[in-house]
């Protein structure tokens, strides 16, 4: 599927909501990227580097979870840094991508989405718990590249 109509089936706003309602819970960060074009790579290695490529990494707790769509090849990964690995547990990784899978065999592309960041916000609320001095580090918007 061509990533432009991937992105037009796509309801940002209900995206965008998910994401800003499940860190009003957590001090975890959630953020999805949508690669434009081929995949000829693995999607988590490229979603390793692009987690790295937007400073995840550099979140206070080290929990920051980046979900990754390749709409073009029909490939995804969900990657969390070494804070959210350390509570999870493969299990738990393994559940969340069969979900999305799932909904992306019925084209349910905002449903798989926001699936995936209220499972990746549930378990980040538990592990991380917001905090009052807790901000917003990193943007919930969705990223195209």
């Amino acid at each position: 599927m061509r990533t432009k109509e991937f992105l037009s089936q796509l309801d940002n706003e209900r995206i965008v909501a998910a994401i800003a309602a499940t860190e009003a819970r957590t001090s975890g960060e959630i953020r999805v990227f949508v690669r434009r074009g081929e995949l000829a790579d693995d999607p988590l290695l490229v979603a390793q580097q692009e987690f790295s490529k937007l400073g995840m990494q550099k979140t206070e707790e080290r929990n920051g979870i980046l979900i990754f769509v390749a709409p073009r090849a029909q490939k995804f990964a969900v990657v969390g840094d070494e804070g959210v690995h350390q509570k999870c547990g493969l299990e738990f990784w393994e559940k969340l991508v069969a979900t999305m899978r799932e909904h992306f065999k019925r084209a349910a592309f905002t449903d798989a989405l926001v699936e995936a960041i209220e499972s990746a916000g549930a378990l980040l609320a538990n592990h991380f718990p917001r905090q009052s001095a807790d901000r917003n580090e990193l943007p919930d918007d969705i990223i195209e590249g």
